[in-house]
C-alpha cells in the first residue's frame, strides 16, 4: 500500500488539529465543563458542534450525497487519530460511537425511506442513536449465536421479548438499532430492526454503574415486553441480521482503534512535557535512560497501531472485510492504550495520579478496551483460525494484478 496521503486529506487533518487544540483542548481543564458522568457539558458539546459544521468538518466519514466529505477508511485514519487528541474531540466531529457506526451501517444498507427518517437525523445532530446487541448470560455477548431476545411475527407487525445491557447510550437516545432472533437457522435466524425511543413495550431497567467516564447516555439494561415493530422497519431485510452486525461492527472496531491512537500520542504528549521540566536528584527526567526507553517504546508501539490500522484501512477501501487486520489492530491498540496511559501516569508521578491532567479519565477509560466490540482473547481466537486455514499463507504479499 501507498503511505502517502491526498492534500484533501492532509487539509482536512490540519483543521482538525488547529480546531482541537484552540477550541476543544482549552475545556479540559475546568471541570465545570464536564457533565455528571465525566464527558463534555451538552450545552458546550452544541456550541463546538455548529462550530464544526460552519467550518465543513462534520461527519467526514460518511459519502458527499449523506452529508459528509467521503473520506475513505484511510481518510478516516488519519481524521480520526488527530480529532481523538482531546478526550472529548471525536463527539464535536460527530465521529464518535455509537453514532459513527449506526451512521456508516444505516447509510450502507438501509432503503432510502429508512435513510430519510433514521439517518438523517443522526447526521444532523438532532439525535443520538443506539445499537442494542449485548445480553447478560446466557444471551449473546461475543457470540451472536447466543441470542435470546425474539421476534415474533404477527401480521405486519414483530413482537419483541428479550433483555439487552451494557447498551451504550441508551438513556436519553431516540434512535435504535435492535438485534433480535426471528428464527433458529444458525446463518439467517437474526434479524435488526429500527425502533424509536417513544415505541411502547421497552423500558430503561438501569443505568450500569462503570469505572471510567461515560458516553452521553450510559451504558444501560433494557427490557422488551412485547415491543412491536412494523416489518418496514426491518434493517437489511428478514434473517440478514448477522449481515448487518458484520458490517458494522468492523469498521466500528477499527474506528475504535483510530481514535485510541490519538489517545495513547496525547498520553505521551503529557509525559513528555512534563519529563522535561521535572527534576529530581539535580537530573530532569528527560535526561534518565529508564524515562527514555518508556517514551522510546510507546513511540514504537504507537507506530506499531498506526501502521495496523492504515493496513486495515486501506483494506477496507479495497472493498475487502480485513477480519484478520481489523483483529490485530484491535488487540494491539486496545492494549497500547492502557499501556500509554499507565506509562504516563508513572513518569507523571502523584499529578499523573491526580485529576490535574485528563491521564486519570484516560486510565479509566481505557480499561474497557479490551472488552468492547471483543475482547482480546476473542480476537486471537479468531486469528488463529485464520492461521489454521491459511497457513503460511497467513503472512503472503498482496501480488499486484491478482486477486486473492
Amino acid at each position: 500500500m501507498d503511505y502517502t496521503i491526498s492534500p484533501e486529506v492532509e487539509g482536512y487533518r490540519a483543521r482538525i488539529a488547529t480546531f482541537v487544540e484552540n477550541r476543544v483542548l482549552p475545556l479540559e481543564s475546568d471541570k465545570a465543563n464536564y457533565d455528571g458522568h465525566g464527558n463534555i457539558r451538552l450545552d458546550l458539546l452544541d456550541e463546538l458542534r455548529a462550530q464544526a459544521k460552519a467550518e465543513g468538518l462534520w461527519c467526514l466519514q460518511l459519502k458527499p450525497e449523506t452529508g459528509g466529505a467521503g473520506l475513505g477508511k484511510v481518510g478516516m485514519a488519519v481524521c480520526y487519530e488527530e480529532m481523538n487528541r482531546s478526550i472529548f474531540g471525536p463527539l464535536v466531529f460527530n465521529s464518535s460511537a455509537p453514532d459513527d457506526g449506526n451512521m456508516m451501517v444505516l447509510e450502507a444498507m438501509g432503503t432510502e425511506a429508512q435513510k430519510q427518517r433514521w439517518l438523517e437525523p443522526i447526521v444532523s445532530g438532532q439525535v443520538r442513536s443506539v445499537f442494542a446487541m449485548t445480553e447478560p448470560a446466557p444471551g449473546s455477548g461475543s457470540d451472536p449465536s447466543m441470542m435470546m431476545t425474539r421476534a415474533e411475527r404477527d401480521g405486519d407487525v414483530y413482537r419483541i421479548t428479550g433483555r439487552k445491557w451494557f447498551i451504550t447510550g441508551a438513556d436519553g437516545a431516540s434512535h435504535f438499532i435492535l438485534m433480535a432472533r426471528t428464527s433458529n437457522d444458525p446463518r439467517r435466524g437474526l434479524t435488526a430492526f429500527l425502533f424509536h425511543k417513544d415505541t411502547p413495550g421497552w423500558r430503561i431497567i438501569r443505568r450500569i454503574p462503570i469505572m471510567g467516564p461515560e458516553e452521553h447516555g450510559g451504558h444501560c439494561e433494557i427490557e422488551f415486553d412485547g415491543m412491536e415493530v412494523p416489518a418496514s422497519d426491518i434493517l437489511g431485510g428478514e434473517g440478514r441480521g448477522l449481515k448487518v452486525t458484520q458490517v458494522r461492527l468492523g469498521i466500528a472496531r477499527l474506528t475504535h482503534c483510530m481514535r485510541w491512537l490519538g489517545l495513547s500520542k496525547r498520553c505521551v504528549e503529557i509525559a513528555r512535557e512534563y519529563a522535561e521540566r521535572r527534576e529530581g536528584f539535580g537530573v530532569r527526567l528527560a535526561d534518565r535512560e529508564t524515562v527514555q526507553v518508556m517514551l522510546g517504546d510507546l513511540a514504537m508501539q504507537i507506530e506499531i497501531g498506526r501502521l495496523l490500522v492504515m493496513k486495515a484501512a486501506w483494506e477496507l477501501d479495497q472493498g475487502r472485510f480485513a477480519k484478520k487486520e481489523v483483529s490485530m489492530a484491535k488487540v494491539h491498540v486496545a492494549n497500547l492504550l492502557h499501556k500509554a496511559a499507565d506509562v504516563s501516569i508513572q513518569i507523571n508521578g502523584g499529578r499523573g495520579y491526580s485529576a490535574d491532567t485528563v491521564l486519570e479519565w484516560i486510565y479509566r477509560y481505557a480499561r474497557q478496551a479490551r472488552l468492547v466490540d471483543g475482547a482480546d482473547e476473542v480476537h486471537k481466537m479468531v486469528l488463529n483460525r485464520h492461521l489454521a486455514e491459511e497457513d503460511r499463507d497467513f503472512w503472503r504479499w498482496d501480488v499486484a494484478g491478482q486477486e486473492g
